[in-house]
């Protein structure tokens, strides 16, 4: 298969104070706090990538992947001064659904300017993260979920056939995977740490329907370190990858599978990210020019998050440094 060329183009990143605008509480892991150091991560890249500027998503962006009824619920738990979604554990404050939507739109952004070749590919620093959000449900602190939307866009608005999309939080993807199970358009595979929260992603959950084998779940016991997680990328979804064919790869990009993060217990490492980053990006060269765009997810040690974050785009920018 052809390789294109896109060593002229560059690494484009989304993020903005807005997102800090999404108040979780004191003491929440999924804080401000991880988002400033996030920000301050990238901002020493800024020479070595494009900026992605801020989007508002519309309704119907959103319900793309969502019932109606949620995205309303959502929008009235919110002008209700609540604190919690009444669909689960994610945190709400009175800009959270606005927040929101620029979570969905800015993503979008990025998968245009990735699609129309503005970009070779794209990180996207967002919050609140997505891919625990099903059509009818948000919790896991998620409440739409960005990576979800994009695909079903790029299906939609660009007429692709085949999208890819693969996540390596600590945590399985449980509302990607819901949204897409009978779904032979969308490949999810998922690394995730065995025996956690949300309790999903066993590795006989392969699809439904017309889905069936279109789901792929790796569950790693607690202790694992990056070497089995990138053993199975390489293997398992590599193989996959090469009978699916991907148009375009989108990554639920987590870093609570880094070592020391204080909610998950695996041990990856910035070098392994970086490792995965450019298997990733070597599939998205082999399949769909380069298309890639990766989201963050979870990550909730603020220093270690930045620290993942840096290694991650500087893998997809090509520019490694020590």
């Amino acid at each position: 298969m052809q390789v294109v060329d896109t060593s002229n183009l560059s690494t484009g990143v989304h993020a903005d104070t807005l997102y800090l605008d999404h108040y979780t509480g004191a003491g929440h892991p999924e804080s401000e706090e991880r988002y400033r150091a996030i920000l301050a991560a990238l901002a020493d890249l800024q020479g070595e990538t494009s900026e992605i500027p801020l989007r508002r998503a519309t309704v119907a962006e959103v319900l793309l992947c969502h019932d109606a009824y949620y995205h309303d619920f959502v929008r009235m738990d919110v002008d209700n001064l609540a604190d919690v979604l009444r669909t689960g554990d994610t945190a709400i404050c009175p800009d959270s659904y606005d927040v929101a939507m620029h979570a969905v739109g800015s993503t979008l952004e990025a998968v245009d300017r990735v699609q129309s070749g503005e970009l070779k590919n794209a990180f996207c620093a967002v919050r609140p993260p997505g891919h625990h959000a099903s059509s009818g449900r948000g919790m896991g602190f998620c409440i739409f979920n960005n990576v979800a939307i994009a695909a079903q866009y790029l299906l939609d608005h660009y007429g692709l056939e085949r999208v890819a999309i693969l996540d390596w939080d600590v945590h399985h993807g449980n509302g990607t995977q819901d949204i897409f199970y009978e779904s032979k358009k969308v490949f999810f595979a998922s690394s995730h740490e065995k025996g956690i929260f949300p309790h999903t992603g066993y590795e006989n959950e392969s699809g439904d329907g017309d889905g069936v084998g279109y789901t792929l779940n790796q569950q790693l016991p607690a202790g694992s370190d990056g070497r089995a997680m990138i053993d199975f990328w390489q293997r398992e979804i590599g193989s996959k990858l090469e009978w699916f064919k991907p148009q375009f790869i989108l990554l639920s990009a987590g870093f609570d599978a880094r070592v020391g993060d204080p909610i998950g217990d695996l041990k990856l490492t910035d070098d392994d990210f970086a490792e995965l980053t450019k298997v990733v990006r070597g599939w998205a060269r082999r399949y769909c020019d380069g298309k890639l765009v990766s989201v963050l997810e979870g990550g909730y040690d603020p220093a270690g998050t930045a620290s993942a974050v840096r290694a991650h785009v500087r893998a997809l920018s090509d520019v490694i440094r020590r």
